[in-house]
């Protein structure tokens, strides 16, 4: 299948192009941007004037809830989600059950992933045994399965001395260790953050010194073994300047931030409304403002969905009560592009935080438009918007603090290895 697209404005920040141009597909990759190969005769015309043509979006947490949890969400529906919203590759947390802590778990995932034809999963391997935090797994297998990375999700390691070992082995063969930075002890059983909002609501909070400690914690665990460290959805300014601190160090550290982090405060909460119950939690208007400020020094190298689908029976609840968690892939490329707007940047910078930075922290050959590359894309209209309602959400979770929005940005089209795998009609 040979693909041209013409008429359309393309945003590569890897290759530092933004300006418009044509796109040649053939054979599944980039075969020419701007210019088409010789005698290059295209099979299927698309044409996006008026749109932009950027890279397929690069996700650093998507939960697709497969195995163990489809009454949640399945692996059809999540996918399909991603690629409504232009995500083309993702990487997807080991809390699954059973947990991904073994070779086979991990490989049957990518393979019946791979059966759907859909978006590029890249999951990241458990890394204690069972998420328990006292069993190193078998990190080596689970890299040879496919394993970019390893992570305990949201389990945390009580245990320094276990954390210290995994930190020392992933340093010897090169890993990286994905980690949420939440105290195992402060905060446990919160709800909310800390402050006088839950107090006024009578909520039980998560104090930012849950993030901060246990960023002292993984830094001096670094200084002490050299491992690589991404560190996962940042949430408040106190973190943001000890990250900030570490890479002035020269440590060996990425982080994210959850899109939801960019736009809500604490407040979001309203009268309880369980859709903004996260985890972590939504900060102080002075968090949100310091992590938009972060992504735009580069302090936070990539924003990411923090994609959690939840059913009704676990949401329809109490605040208190209510799973912690928001469906995500769908409002990625807006809430990214609401950013760069409301923050008066150029779109390359915004388009930079979803594609090639997060291909670059997970170690992904993704997020890129150069010639030869992987054909994977998305074509969107910045100036067009949607209303963010249950029935526009492909994802079988359509629980998300956003809906009622008008966001900006709709995806008119996914294409992934050469294949339109997503048109809006």
């Amino acid at each position: 299948m040979k693909l041209h697209i013409k008429n359309g404005h393309v945003i590569d920040p890897l290759n530092d192009i933004d300006s418009p141009l044509d796109v040649f597909i053939e054979a599944g990759k980039i075969a020419g941007v701007g210019q088409a190969p010789e005698g290059f005769v295209a099979d299927q015309i698309i044409d996006a004037s008026d749109a932009f043509v950027t890279p397929g979006l690069v996700d650093l947490c998507a939960r697709l809830r497969e195995p163990g949890y489809e009454y949640k969400a399945t692996l059809e529906s999540e996918l399909r989600a991603a690629v409504h919203g232009g995500v083309t590759s993702l990487v997807c947390p080991p809390d699954t059950d059973p947990v991904l802590d073994e070779s086979g778990l991990v490989g049957m995932l990518k393979q019946r992933a791979k059966a759907q034809h859909l978006a590029h999963v890249y999951p990241l391997g458990a890394l204690t045994l069972g998420l328990k935090g006292k069993e190193l797994t078998e990190m080596a297998a689970l890299t040879e399965a496919g394993c970019v990375g390893f992570s305990q999700a949201e389990n945390l390691i009580e245990d320094t001395n276990v954390l210290l070992r995994a930190m020392q082995y992933a340093k010897t063969f090169g890993y990286t260790v994905w980690l949420r930075p939440q105290d195992a002890h402060i905060g446990v059983g919160g709800v909310a953050h800390s402050g006088a909002f839950a107090s006024r609501m009578g909520l039980s909070g998560v104090p930012v010194m849950a993030e901060t400690i246990a960023l002292h914690t993984i830094f001096e665990l670094q200084r002490s073994t050299g491992a690589r460290v991404h560190l996962c959805r940042i949430s408040s300014a106190a973190g943001v300047e000890l990250i900030r601190q570490a890479k002035r160090e020269g440590l060996d550290v990425s982080c994210d931030v959850g899109a939801h982090h960019l736009h809500l405060s604490d407040a979001d909460i309203g009268f309880f409304d369980a859709n903004a119950r996260l985890s972590p939690p939504l900060r102080s208007p002075r968090d949100r403002d310091s992590l938009r400020l972060a992504v735009l020094d580069g302090t936070i190298d990539a924003i990411c969905s923090d994609h959690t689908p939840v059913d009704d029976d676990e949401k329809l609840l109490p605040f208190a009560e209510a799973s912690p968690g928001a469906t995500g892939l769908e409002l990625l490329l807006s809430l990214a592009v609401k950013w760069a707007q409301e923050s008066h940047v150029n779109l390359p910078i915004a388009i930079a935080k979803i594609t090639s930075d997060p291909a670059r922290v997970a170690g992904i050959n993704a997020g890129k438009l150069s010639v030869g590359s992987k054909a994977d894309l998305c074509i969107f209209n910045v100036a067009s918007e949607w209303l963010v309602e249950e029935k526009a959400l492909a994802s079988q979770g359509k629980h998300t603090p956003f809906l009622g929005y008008s966001l900006p940005a709709v995806v008119q089209s996914t294409i992934i290895g050469g294949h339109v795998v997503y048109s809006r009609t």
